[in-house]
């Protein structure tokens, strides 16, 4: 069969060498580093088991890609059956597919086999044949599990001879699952294999069981437990199968063990250990034998009401380890923590800039909403700052917490009992072990905040008594930490009202040099372009004044983010075309900003449609820098800001980012008391990179 044109989509051809390479985990960090270059990143399986049946890898791949392909289905090529039947009728069948799926993206990720059929020595071969025929260039993953540098080095030259045998074009190596002190062996010994190599370590989390998945594997069922916590991983097990002080010893973070429901003692051990201080969080208990607890024991322990999982099985002990131990897991799109976990730990030890380099994927022009957040999060992690998060007690801070840290976005202060808050924080398999956690009422920063709180506001009477009580509150301490420089930023309102977040940020930090007002924007990511909507959140009718300074600070946060300013001020008119009190309000403030701004591109009133449609820009406005093409929508007041930016989030599908606060001379932003996981963990990354251009 002659090779095929390279398609017209940029792609990249990830092939392992063996099983148990951790193809996934790869495929997620490569995924993201296309994504942010690229706006329609799709993905597709040359070969399936199943072009029916659900592929859990291609659904998780699916849920990181951009693109938006038509049909799933689509995004396979062939199945194992197809290809031992006959190879090149089935690389002709996947040659086809595959440029159907091209057409709709700019970049795919194109995965190899799994070698989870019957394991083919010359499966690389054809994975690397399937890469020349779709003009794709091949990564290589291999398996560094238990093997030292050398026999790594050796795999590795084999399979690069067997690649270059079809005339495919490896341009990386990634080494995975290595043991985490060899990794500079690792790449030393690949050093001279003729394409950049990588070593990335082993992660136990990325192949530990779920409890949910144990018990399933165990045909079990739930004896008691906080439902969420079925979510968490086993990292280990143990047969508890000595005495409960023996047991105690033993105990390590994450771990589940083993023991039978009438070993009341051992039982009530390890839920009080669980609990306590000073042991390890386990994640769950499995009661095998097909034994319930006692009837006064099943009282006492209902009566605790235990959050950690405790699962029945009707196994023997030998039975349930052995099922146990051989439990293995996916990592599927509800696998939230392990795939933070995968991409920081491929962003950690693969330099995407070399491996950017290597494939020369085009950027493109469009800024997709997905290209927006990761390079918000890589722009964070860049120059990484230190975010105070007040509302350690809920749990989506905690959740968003893990994320940030696992990803090295920024470091982080939580404020709250440290006890309670790493304990709940450890039931929910958050690692929080690189934050520090405050509680404001016992910190002993209480009595240089309060001296510090009576200088701001004795102009009010404060005293200092007064000051150290009000230190007390989770805001004020938080603000007060930004204020004397503890902390860069703080991110709060996911469990408080946005007058309890901004009102100590009036009283202690106040506005920025030449800014009276402070106001916010929302960053909406529309499909193709990522435009500033200010003030959708905090005044309610500016003034003349206000508004100019609304715009002059929200063209500076629109650069800040790197979107280039051109500032539209809005109303009912356009132009000299109409009047009106609130239409002379607008005119006059356009007017202010030009005066204080000369070099800032901005005009007004403007319509709307005017402002974003070049069509309509050049009916109404032909001589405007702005009609058009502006980037910055400066509404009238709050009323026609806020219902526009929700029309335009709910209507056309847009992600409105913020809202981010401006004005202010140092970051405090607020969340909605609705945000997710994802909304805190972009708002603190946003307030990293405001908190960078800080004294800048």
């Amino acid at each position: 069969m002659t090779e095929a044109e390279p398609a017209r989509a940029s792609s990249i051809y990830l092939a392992a060498a063996e099983g148990g390479a951790g193809k996934t985990v790869i495929a997620l960090g490569l995924l993201h580093l296309l994504a942010a270059s690229s706006a329609r990143v799709g993905v597709f399986r040359p070969i399936v088991r199943s072009l029916d049946e659900p592929d859990d890898q291609l659904e998780l791949l699916l849920a990181h890609a951009t693109a938006q392909l038509d049909d799933h289905r689509g995004c396979r090529g062939v199945t194992y059956q197809q290809v031992y039947a006959d190879r090149e009728a089935a690389l002709s069948e996947i040659v086809a597919r595959f440029h159907q799926v091209a057409r709709q993206c700019d970049a795919v990720l194109v995965v190899g086999s799994d070698f989870t059929d019957v394991v083919n020595p010359s499966e690389l071969s054809f994975n690397a044949r399937v890469a020349v025929n779709l003009g794709a260039p091949l990564v290589l993953a291999v398996n560094g599990h238990n093997r030292d540098p050398h026999a790594i080095s050796e795999i590795t030259a084999r399979c690069l001879t067997d690649v270059a045998s079809v005339h495919a074009r490896p341009v990386a190596v990634i080494a995975n699952r290595c043991a985490p002190g060899l990794l500079a062996e690792v790449t030393q010994a690949m050093a001279d294999i003729g394409v950049p190599a990588f070593a990335v370590p082993e992660v136990p989390l990325l192949s530990a069981p779920t409890m949910a998945e144990l018990c399933t594997a165990l045909g079990g069922t739930v004896y008691s437990g906080d439902p969420e916590l079925m979510r968490r991983e086993a990292l280990s097990v143990m047969v508890g199968g000595m005495t409960a002080e023996n047991i105690l010893e033993r105990l390590t973070e994450g771990q589940v063990v083993i023991v039978p429901a009438d070993r009341s003692e051992v039982l009530l051990a390890l839920l009080n250990a669980h609990e306590a201080q000073g042991f390890p969080s386990l994640s769950g208990i499995i009661l095998n034998g097909g034994l319930l607890p006692h009837p006064a024991i099943d009282k006492l322990v209902k009566g605790m009401r235990p959050k950690l999982p405790l699962i029945a099985s009707s196994h023997r002990t030998y039975d349930t380890a052995e099922q146990v131990s051989h439990t293995g897991s996916r990592i599927t799109v509800d696998s939230l923590r392990k795939i933070d976990t995968a991409l920081a730990v491929m962003a950690a030890h693969v330099d995407g800039a070399e491996f950017a380099e290597r494939v020369r994927v085009p950027a493109s022009a469009v800024v997709t909403p997905q290209m927006f957040e990761y390079r918000l999060l890589e722009r964070a992690r860049s120059d990484r700052r230190h975010i105070v998060l007040p509302e350690a007690s809920d749990d989506r801070i905690l959740l968003a917490a893990g994320r940030l840290l696992s990803r090295g976005i920024v470091d982080l202060t939580l404020l709250g009992v440290e006890d309670v808050v790493r304990g709940r924080g450890a039931e929910l398999g958050v690692d929080l072990g690189a934050a520090q956690v405050v509680d404001p009422s016992t910190s002993g920063l209480l009595e240089s905040f309060g001296a510090e709180y009576t200088r701001l506001r004795a102009h009010k009477g404060m005293t200092e008594d007064r000051a150290r009580e009000i230190m007390r509150d989770i805001s004020y301490f938080g603000t007060m930490m930004v204020q004397l420089g503890i902390a860069d930023g703080m991110v709060s309102g996911a469990a408080h009202t946005t007058a309890h977040t901004i009102r100590p940020a009036f009283e202690i930090i106040r506005t920025t040099p030449g800014v009276s007002t402070v106001s916010s924007v929302f960053l909406m990511c529309l499909s193709d372009r990522v435009l500033a909507y200010g003030d959708c959140a905090v005044v309610p009718d500016p003034t003349v004044e206000q508004l100019a300074d609304i715009a002059i600070s929200s063209a500076a946060t629109a650069e800040a983010f790197g979107i280039e300013p051109r500032v539209a001020l809005l109303s009912y008119s356009t132009g000299e075309s109409g009047s009106g009190a609130g239409v002379e309000k607008v005119r006059a403030a356009t007017q202010l900003v030009h005066e204080r701004r000369p070099d800032l591109l901005a005009d007004g009133p403007i319509q709307y449609d005017a402002a974003v449609d070049e069509t309509v820009a050049a009916a109404k406005m032909p001589d405007s820098p702005v009609a058009g093409r502006a980037t910055v929508l400066v509404f009238p007041d709050l009323n026609t800001g806020n219902n526009t930016y929700k029309a335009v989030q709910r209507s056309a599908g847009a992600v409105a980012i913020g809202p981010v606060l401006q004005g202010l001379a140092k970051p405090v932003n607020d969340l909605s008391r609705g945000a997710l996981v994802d909304d805190i963990v972009y708002t603190v990354a946003i307030t990293a990179i405001q908190a960078q251009g800080v004294g800048s």
